[in-house]
């Protein structure tokens, strides 16, 4: 329960970021929401050309915040992974196109360069795939079939031991119906 918890709070913080980042400055001060999604799929790269806001990096990471979502609901450590991981690839995935349009990758600490918007990013996709980690997940099938009980020590009926039956002169057995079983003489 605990564990389910902490990793949805997990998630939730990572799938905020993860929509919070292409609002930030990814690369010499241009936001992730100016990049198209089809500059990174396309063999002309990244251009200058400005993105629709639904058609901009934010997509795959509307996506990936969904899919936590979801995976909160259902207790999903598996979607809750494939969501970092689809922010981990779209931020890299980003990067490698970047890197061949610019023809090299710098960081800068007057604002040019990777900008934080990209840390957000892979600060998100980390904090998605660890809420996978964190979570216990919902029990398996198998643990949810109701077993029977298994009583404890302490609540079982008391039994006597078993002993050996003593014949007692002052009450003899009963005799039996059947006929006594045939002696081997040999």
């Amino acid at each position: 329960m605990i564990r389910n918890v902490l990793g949805s709070l997990l998630g939730l913080i990572g799938a905020t970021a993860a929509v919070w980042s292409p609002f930030r400055a990814w690369y010499d001060g241009r936001h992730g929401r100016d990049y198209r999604i089809e500059e990174l799929f396309g063999s002309a790269g990244i251009t200058d050309d400005k993105a629709a806001l639904l058609g901009s990096l934010l997509l795959p990471f509307l996506f990936a915040a969904l899919l936590a979502l979801v995976a909160i609901v259902l207790r999903s450590r598996l979607l809750m992974a494939f969501s970092g991981v689809v922010v981990l690839g779209f931020a890299v995935l980003w990067m490698v196109r970047q890197g061949q349009a610019a023809g090299s990758l710098s960081v800068g600490g007057d604002g040019t360069g990777l900008g934080d918007g990209l840390a957000n990013a892979f600060g998100a996709g980390a904090l998605l795939v660890l809420a996978a980690a964190v979570m216990s997940g919902r029990p398996r099938r198998r643990d949810r079939v109701a077993r029977e009980p298994v009583p404890e020590p302490s609540q079982e009926p008391y039994r006597e031991p078993y002993r050996e039956p003593v014949e007692d002169p002052a009450h003899p057995p009963t005799p039996s119906a059947w006929p006594p079983p045939p002696q081997d003489h040999s």
